[in-house]
């Protein structure tokens, strides 16, 4: 693994892009106090190493999806051809292989109660090893934070 090099200089730029991932490198180099060029280096580096990347988050809610639920998976056998399975369903967007209760985790979206049936009847108890489910469905999301590595 390649060191990520993340001295304050960097911790600054991925905060500042965290905050306004639109930002211009002129701006980031102002606050920084580094040249421009040396962000842009610096920012391409941190993409080119995966550890940030720079994408628009948007709130399912509002685009027409009425339901966000975490489904604890629990599976007989090798979990990983279960979450591979999982991770291609275009309403996931979360999983996560785990210890404890559940053996995977995976968040979804369904347009309404309809499409979440079937994606749990259908879908996901039907993929081979699947022995049980528990649904959570997110009333309100309180709080949802992409800060990490900045502190």
């Amino acid at each position: 693994m390649t060191d990520p090099g993340l001295d304050e200089a960097n911790k600054r730029i991925i905060e500042l892009l965290q905050q306004d991932g639109r930002l211009s490198y002129a701006s980031i180099a102002k606050i920084v106090g580094l040249s421009e060029a040396a962000v842009r280096q610096r920012v391409q580096r941190l993409l080119d190493n995966g550890v940030m990347q720079i994408v628009a988050v948007t709130d399912p809610l509002t685009l027409g999806f009425a339901r966000q639920v975490m489904v604890g998976i629990k599976v007989e056998g090798d979990t990983r051809p279960v979450a591979k399975q999982l991770a291609d369903f275009t309403e996931v967007d979360y999983v996560v292989l785990c210890a404890g209760g559940y053996d995977i985790l995976a968040e979804l979206v369904a347009t309404d109660d309809d499409h979440l049936l079937t994606l749990l009847n259908d879908r996901i108890r039907s993929i081979p090893g699947v022995t049980a489910t528990e649904t959570f469905v997110y009333l309100k999301l309180e709080k949802q934070t992409y800060a990490w590595g900045t502190r």
